[in-house]
């Protein structure tokens, strides 16, 4: 899997995970990246929904920092740096990201994102 990032104007797509795993089931979604140490650097865990609705994320038992993309039909909704423990963050989405924090740091909204097989 690869992550690949499309700003907005001009810019040049590039590549923001090389590895990665989805989250489909209930449980793989409801534990996230719970009770993980770390995460490497080139990592995306990808939340897939059936339907467009608010989605939240929480950093409860997650010990280090991440950035979290939201994405409608791959349009890039909210990016937002979650700290270890205690973030919170909300938006709609039928698709979110959760990436090693700074992974996301060029991507906004408008952007694109996708998620090559």
């Amino acid at each position: 899997m690869r992550v690949v990032h499309r700003p907005t104007g001009d810019g040049d797509a590039n590549t923001i995970a090389t590895t990665g795993e989805y989250a489909d089931s209930w449980f793989s979604q409801a534990r996230g990246l719970m009770f993980r140490r770390s995460i490497p650097e080139d990592y995306a865990l990808v939340f897939r929904f059936s339907k467009t609705k608010s989605r939240d994320l929480h950093m409860v038992f997650v010990p280090f920092a991440i950035d979290a993309v939201w994405l409608i039909d791959g349009t890039v909704e909210r990016t937002a740096r979650l700290e270890p423990w205690i973030g919170l963050a909300k938006a709609q989405a039928d698709t979110i990201l959760e990436l090693p924090a700074g992974a996301a740091s060029h991507v906004n909204p408008g952007d694109t994102i996708e998620i090559v097989e």
